[in-house]
């Protein structure tokens, strides 16, 4: 089963930028659309940005605008680039394979913090 790695978080300040990356073990193009998550304090996790085999991408409304979402099939890694941080932002931040089956099992995720 492939298995997912994230890595890039950090501690920043509002307004700043961050790039977070996932590392596929295996090849990312069989699992189809990709995405990422990210898990608040307290809060469920929740898919803030997808992007398909084919290049489209899909945004939610808290990151429209301030977030891209990328994937490079040759190192098999799907990066979110993420601009305009607020401290709302603050989770911790997974990636996988929302429609594929079986879904991969979830990596250790990568923490965000914004400091305002």
């Amino acid at each position: 089963q492939v298995q997912l790695a994230e890595s890039g978080g950090g501690l920043v300040h509002v307004g700043e930028s961050l790039t977070l990356s996932c590392t596929a073990s295996g090849n990312i193009e069989r699992l189809g659309t990709m995405g990422w998550y990210r898990q608040a304090p307290g809060k469920q996790r929740s898919l803030v940005a997808t992007i398909s085999r084919g290049g489209s991408t899909n945004y939610g409304d808290s990151v429209k605008g301030r977030f891209t979402i990328f994937r490079d099939k040759d190192k098999n890694m799907v990066s979110l680039q993420m601009n305009s941080l607020k401290a709302e932002d603050t989770a911790v931040y997974f990636c996988n394979a929302p429609y594929a089956d079986p879904r991969p099992k979830w990596g250790q995720g990568t923490q965000v913090t914004v400091s305002s």
